[in-house]
């Protein structure tokens, strides 16, 4: 769904990694029935379909699969069309070690997912958060959930940015997000999504808009969105204030910012099938801050950024 917090980079290595895995999938991708359809239209060669044909029999990837509740790659369902989905796999990304952060780590972390879907609507647990989501009107998306937001330590820095400053606690906060789809095919769509926490945690507000690629209506492909972040004063210093005391421990400038515009950013999401069930789910992000919270020293750049590469096991 849409990303509320994005600490990402880019670096060269793991951005090849993750375009060429990418590119792996388009070209090995079972076409669709629409794609077909599209081919039969632009291609009346018999013996050009023959060879398709061939070829996508030798291929290992699985044919298109029923209907997602929407077809956008950032959406995941892994229901089939109905009742139980299951996926389990491993994800590696390359992440700033903290919000602001100038430093950047890799990790390696199980991914789960376990969904139940009746009609239009799903109940899931994926990872960090939990919640129902269902469509309506076949354009709508509406999703309630809560979710687990990591505190920070000194100890998330290895070069001792944040000695000094004060640990800040986790957080289960609650979710609303709304989608709507401009056309029937979901190619485009503008949606909003809000967090609210305990009162240290605060309220963040995201507005986005996204354009997926391709034909497939399983989820699978390739979308790309952009949005902006808005948080109250909470929320933006829970990540980047710093108190009178903490200025005098820490040896940083002591700063407490106003509510409003935290950051603006954009996500690429591609997913496709590697072989037979095992998917592969590829991403990078980048976002950059506003004016406000480039006045705290713990933002030590101008922007963040992330790029990540998982795959599942569809059960």
């Amino acid at each position: 769904m849409i990303q509320p917090n994005l600490p990402f980079t880019l670096r060269p290595a793991l951005v090849v990694l993750c375009l060429a895995a990418a590119g792996a999938g388009l070209r090995g991708q079972s076409p669709t029935p629409a794609s077909d359809a599209a081919s039969a239209r632009q291609d009346p060669v018999p013996a050009a379909k023959a060879s398709d044909a061939k070829a996508a029999a030798r291929s290992p990837q699985v044919a298109a699969g029923p209907d997602a509740l929407v077809p956008l790659p950032s959406v995941l369902d892994f229901t089939r069309g109905g009742g139980l989905g299951l996926a389990l796999g491993v994800g590696i990304e390359y992440e700033g070690a903290y919000d602001g952060a100038d430093e950047y780590e890799f990790g390696v972390e199980p991914v789960g997912v376990v969904q139940w879907r009746t009609g239009d609507s799903v109940f899931f647990w994926e990872g960090i958060e939990a919640g129902w989501r269902a469509r309506a009107f076949d354009r709508s998306l509406v999703q309630l959930s809560a979710r687990y937001e990591g505190g920070r330590d000194a100890g998330d820095s290895d070069d001792g940015r944040l000695d000094g400053l004060a640990t800040k606690d986790d957080h289960i906060v609650g979710s609303v997000e709304f989608r709507q789809g401009l056309d029937a095919e979901w190619r485009n769509w503008v949606g909003g999504k809000a967090l609210i926490g305990e009162r240290d945690f605060g309220l963040l507000g995201v507005l986005a808009a996204g354009h997926r690629f391709g034909d497939a209506r399983d989820g699978t492909g390739t979308e790309v969105f952009g949005y902006a972040s808005f948080g109250d004063a909470a929320f933006l210093n829970k990540d980047f204030g710093i108190t009178a005391a903490e200025a005098q421990t820490s040896g940083l400038d002591a700063v407490r910012l106003s509510g409003g515009f935290r950051a603006t950013g954009v996500t690429l999401v591609h997913r496709f099938y590697v072989w037979s069930k095992l998917q592969c789910i590829a991403q990078a992000n980048v976002e950059f801050y506003g004016d406000e919270v480039r006045r705290s020293d713990i933002a030590r750049d101008d922007y963040e950024a992330e790029v990540s590469l998982a795959l599942v096991w569809v059960f």
